[in-house]
């Protein structure tokens, strides 16, 4: 019975454990393994996230101080600092990316909305850079003296999941990531301006869905047609053509500039897009939401473990990474499911308490009184399935 399990033993119930054992036959995951399963590393791995373990034997400390309960966590009897360390050097990746496409897919699902009412889903795309230590991660040279990652993320804005993770060095240029997203007919994908290479927009623009990126400042261009009677805080919005040799080969078709001020932040954005069928004022909103991505990685680099590693290879640091969004994405559908009334940081502190509890999840997050979790941590952390910006 659910009374008799443990609080982390009761979260698993939310993950596909078949789902994950095909995905572990797909690439012999298990050949040759005796006790340490795939299932077993992934659970170990998520209860270093979900309890904020600072390193490998930090975790390993924490599992041994409930050693009788190993088995009923999910995590096995055989867990030992050598054992996850040469799982986690050893076992693909892909694996672990894999099934978190898979939970992303999941809490996407749970959280569908149709907030910008444009029959089409709305993206944001952006990367956060996480350094290392060249010494510890030499395959991850960044600068000279400078090591570190990349992870590209196209971020679901309506569902606030991210769709795609792409890891890369971090001397990949963000605008070469654009070639691994997977393109969605009548989708809208906002970009930054650091993505604003034409010859990508156009394969956007050729896939029949829409872009919105920011200008540069030293684009060159003619208006070719304007229109008048604008709203406020919109100062044109025209169609352009591009000049320069590059730039007309890259993009030949006209593109819609909006130029837009913003009243809170008392200044000027310049946007292109190819969506001409919207308002000027919904392009700007559309961008506005680009923060959104910006949040979601802050939230993540605060409140899951993604900044320190458990492993010095390039393996385990990109198992540590797919095993967070994991992670994310199940309480995100835990939040669906149980219909909870409380913030995504609020759940992660309260269940980060009570992983080895044995009481029921309704009880714990009804019984508990967290309304001042954040002033009483010091930490603001953002609930990234409410905040949006119109």
């Amino acid at each position: 019975m659910l009374k008799d399990k443990y609080v982390f033993a009761q979260m698993i119930g939310f993950l596909d454990n078949f789902k994950f054992l095909r995905i572990v036959k797909k690439y012999d995951g298990n050949k040759y393994v005796k006790h340490f399963t795939c299932w077993n590393q992934l659970l170990t791995l998520m209860f270093g996230q979900l309890c904020n373990r600072a390193s490998l034997r930090d975790l390993i400390v924490a599992l041994q101080a409930h050693q009788e309960k190993c088995y009923h966590l999910g995590v096995g009897k055989h867990v030992t600092r050598s054992n996850l360390a040469k799982a986690n050097e050893n076992r693909d990746y892909r694996i672990f990316e894999d099934f978190a496409f898979y939970m992303i897919d999941e809490a996407r699902k749970c959280n569908v909305t149709d907030i910008f009412k444009l029959d089409g889903s709305v993206y944001a795309f952006d990367s956060t850079t996480i350094d290392l230590c060249l010494e510890m991660f030499p395959w991850a040279r960044f600068r000279k003296h400078k090591g570190g990652i990349k992870v590209h993320t196209l971020y679901d804005v309506e569902t606030q999941v991210p769709a795609f993770i792409h890891i890369t060095e971090a001397k990949v240029n963000d605008v070469r990531a654009m070639d691994a997203i997977p393109y969605e007919t009548g989708s809208y994908y906002m970009f930054d301006r650091a993505y604003n290479d034409y010859k990508r927009l156009f394969k956007i623009h050729m896939n029949d869905s829409f872009f919105v990126v920011r200008a540069k400042t030293n684009i060159k261009y003619k208006v070719v047609k304007w229109k008048r009677r604008m709203p406020k805080n919109i100062l044109s919005d025209s169609e352009i053509q591009l000049l320069g040799f590059y730039s007309q080969k890259a993009y030949s078709e006209r593109i819609r500039m909006v130029r837009y001020w913003d009243e809170e932040d008392q200044r000027e954005f310049v946007y292109l897009t190819n969506a001409k069928h919207i308002s000027a004022l919904q392009v700007a909103e559309l961008y506005k939401n680009r923060w959104q991505v910006e949040l979601f990685f802050k939230w993540l680099k605060q409140h899951l473990r993604i900044k320190k590693f458990w492993g010095t290879s390039e393996n385990a640091v990109k198992i540590q990474v797919y095993t967070a969004i994991t992670t994310y994405c199940l309480v995100a559908i835990m939040k669906h499911k149980m219909q909870l009334d409380r913030s995504t940081y609020e759940i992660l502190q309260i269940l980060g308490i009570s992983l080895t509890d044995k009481t029921l999840l309704r009880d714990l997050f009804s019984k508990t009184k967290f309304n001042d979790v954040k002033d009483q941590s010091g930490l603001d952390g953002p609930d990234l399935f409410e905040n949006f910006k119109f």
